[in-house]
C-alpha cells in the first residue's frame, strides 16, 4: 500500500507546475499523512538583505503537502482540490536551510477532507509557519 501511496503522491506533486519549480520532493507518505521537502534556493529568496524564502513559496510547499496527505487518505479520493487554507507565518524560515513540511489528514466527510500542517527548517522548536485548510474529494466513478 505504500508503495502505491507514494506512487499516487509523486504523480499529484508532478502534476503541478508550480511544485516542479520549487523542486518540491516527497519525503514519506502514508494513511493520510505526507512530508515533503522544498531544498533552499537563492531563486525564492522574498528579501535579498536577509536571504529568507518568499513566504508564497512557503505556502506552496504546505498545500501541496496538504494535498497529498488527503490524497493518501484510507478514503482513497481520485483526486482534491483546495478549498480554502488558512497559513499562520510563525517566524522566517533560517537562510540556506531546506523547509519540511509535514501534513495529516484528520477529518473526512463524504466530500470534504481537513488537514493540519506544518513547516519546519530544522533551526528552531518554532514552526515556520501552521496551516488549517479544507480540501474537496473526487470520488472515482463507480461502475453501473
Amino acid at each position: 500500500m505504500t508503495e502505491r501511496l507514494a506512487e499516487i503522491a509523486r504523480q499529484f506533486i508532478e502534476a503541478i507546475p508550480h511544485a516542479r519549480a520549487l523542486r518540491l520532493s516527497l519525503e514519506t507518505i502514508g494513511a493520510g499523512e505526507a512530508e515533503i521537502v522544498m531544498p533552499y534556493d537563492a531563486r525564492l529568496v522574498g528579501d535579498p538583505a536577509t536571504g529568507v524564502i518568499h513566504g508564497g513559496a512557503v505556502s506552496t510547499l504546505m498545500d501541496t503537502c496538504s494535498g497529498a496527505a488527503v490524497m493518501a487518505h484510507a478514503s482513497a479520493p481520485a483526486g482534491t482540490a483546495t478549498l480554502d487554507l488558512r497559513i499562520d507565518y510563525m517566524r522566517p524560515a533560517a537562510p540556506g536551510k531546506s523547509i519540511r513540511a509535514r501534513a495529516t489528514c484528520y477529518h473526512v466527510t463524504r466530500s470534504i477532507a481537513f488537514v493540519r500542517a506544518e513547516a519546519h527548517d530544522g533551526e528552531a522548536d518554532t514552526p515556520v509557519a501552521s496551516a488549517t485548510g479544507a480540501f474537496t474529494l473526487e470520488r472515482a466513478e463507480r461502475p453501473e
